[in-house]
């Protein structure tokens, strides 16, 4: 499932490894403050985080937020079509929103870049939607195993 965000606050850390603009990137954080990235580091790759972010106005904000629900995806591939899809992640986009992501007339970031990076969600985490938890530690409300 995924969806263009309309609006960005906070600090995420990006822990499955990834392949940006062909060089490896790990252990990515990224600080966003009135819709854009403020604030950026890297375990590994930080230039290339950089030289993203740096593409154009709209590659220091958000294009797309995403929930893996794939189960039969266990493992990181280093493949994005294939990682962003898996279960227990949230995957987000730098940069550029796809039309599909919005309603017909609304325009979303435009970027010249959408590059994707994902978070395992299977730990201590909750995703809300309109105050309602609707995941918990990457297990979603109509599954077994959901706690309150």
């Amino acid at each position: 499932m995924f969806t263009a965000p309309y609006d960005t606050e906070g600090t995420v850390y990006f822990d499955v490894p990834m392949t940006l603009q062909s060089a490896s990137v790990r252990g990515v954080r990224l600080t966003f403050e009135n819709g854009g990235v403020v604030d950026y580091s890297a375990e590994q790759g930080e230039e290339v985080v950089g030289d993203v972010l740096d593409t154009d106005e709209g590659a220091r904000r958000l294009g797309e937020l995403g929930i893996g629900m794939n189960r039969g995806i266990d493992r990181v591939t280093d493949t994005v079509l294939f990682d962003e899809k898996m279960g227990d992640t949230v995957h987000l986009a730098l940069g550029r929103a796809y039309d599909s992501n919005l309603p017909e007339g609304e325009s979303g970031n435009d970027s010249a870049v959408h590059e994707d990076m994902i978070t395992d969600v299977s730990g201590d985490s909750r995703l809300e939607v309109d105050g309602e938890v609707v995941q918990r530690s990457g297990t979603f409300r109509w599954e077994d195993g959901f706690e309150e």
